[in-house]
């Protein structure tokens, strides 16, 4: 499979103000997804404002974007929803806030019914992995999913351009 982008497809729901992905949340994170093969990738360019020491991205961060790209990869993968219940962070490495883009990868790790985990790293500028994480997910059936999640379904993240993310 090809890298691909993918769509939000939740933009434009009433309520939907999601820190870490929603285009329109002025003090969100605002990540973009992208696929490649099974994994799902994210390039997101730190800003000051989420700092802990100066030019040093926030911990708590670090961990919100993990968190949230474990989620799109079982959007995506699973083609279902769910919610976190358990996060093994390991930060390894301070991530500099002025040094440009990091890029974070989310792939499979386990998954035994309902229960999945994501593996996730998190790279700085330099490609240098600074953390990685076990995100645990409680996952629910696809019907539940569209009917308590607004889960879209796996058609809703397929795009075509960069103006549909």
């Amino acid at each position: 499979m090809m890298k691909a982008a993918l769509h939000n497809p939740f933009r434009g729901l009433d309520g939907y103000n999601c820190f870490g992905c929603s285009p329109d949340n002025p003090i969100g994170l605002q990540m973009k997804f992208e696929t490649n093969g099974d994994e799902v990738t994210c390039e997101w360019q730190p800003h000051h404002h989420l700092e802990s020491w100066h030019n040093v991205l926030h911990g708590g961060i670090q961990t919100t974007l993990m968190d949230e790209i474990a989620s799109w990869w079982i959007f995506v993968n699973l083609r279902t929803s769910g919610v976190t219940y358990k996060m093994e962070v390991s930060l390894k490495k301070t991530v500099n806030t002025n040094k440009g883009p990091i890029k974070l990868v989310a792939r499979r790790h386990e998954i035994r019914r309902n229960l999945a985990v994501v593996f996730v790293r998190l790279f700085d500028a330099d490609g240098v992995c600074c953390a990685e994480s076990y995100m645990h997910y409680f996952t629910y059936p696809e019907h539940v999913a569209k009917e308590k999640l607004q889960y879209p379904g796996y058609d809703g993240f397929v795009c075509g351009t960069e103006d549909e993310r």
